[in-house]
């Protein structure tokens, strides 16, 4: 094959071939602008467990970030600390999954969503990850979370999506996890 008739050739593919979807990010949350009136915390406390921590909103070094710390303790039934936000909008509809941007002891935490069909407190779809010590953006696709029982939707439906949890959870550790972005990709 002669070279113009292997560059006609070439020229033909790229021009038919297949878009590529990229995926798009989508910030829900960047610490800033009183973070505080729009997360809360929660410890097991509240059903008689003995964890204990605290959700801080902090700036170091022009990055604002949030703070999940305290001690996870399954002593009387116990084992989370949970900072949670409401979700105040959908999704954008192509949206595959939730970004993060973390640091942390090297512990594994989790990300608990709540939906619409998520009616009783111990309802939400989980999946975990891994907080590495250096800022690091982890994607965590909503095909990954499982729902907590099985009486739940086994997929989640991401245009039903009303709460996001990070989550210290499931046994005995010290919790150190800051989050400094929350997003949609």
């Amino acid at each position: 094959m002669t070279k113009s008739k292997t560059f006609a050739a070439l020229a033909f593919v790229v021009a038919f071939q297949p878009s590529i979807a990229i995926s798009q990010v989508s910030t829900i949350e960047d610490f800033t602008s009183n973070p505080e009136t729009r997360w809360s915390f929660f410890a097991d406390t509240v059903m008689g467990g003995k964890s204990a921590g605290r959700a801080q909103f902090l700036q170091n070094a022009d990055t604002d970030f949030a703070k999940l710390s305290g001690t996870v303790s399954t002593a009387n039934n116990g084992g989370f600390i949970q900072m949670r936000a409401n979700f105040s909008e959908n999704p954008p509809e192509n949206s595959t999954g939730i970004r993060i941007i973390v640091r942390g002891n090297s512990q594994r935490y989790f990300i608990h969503l709540r939906t619409r069909g998520t009616i009783m407190p111990w309802q939400y779809y989980q999946v975990g990850f891994d907080a590495p010590a250096d800022w690091s953006e982890i994607r965590l696709p909503f095909i990954e979370f499982a729902p907590s029982g099985s009486m739940m939707r086994t997929e989640i439906n991401p245009q039903s999506l009303r709460s996001i949890g990070i989550v210290a959870f499931g046994r005995d550790h010290d919790a150190n996890l800051e989050i400094s972005e929350v997003g949609y990709y």
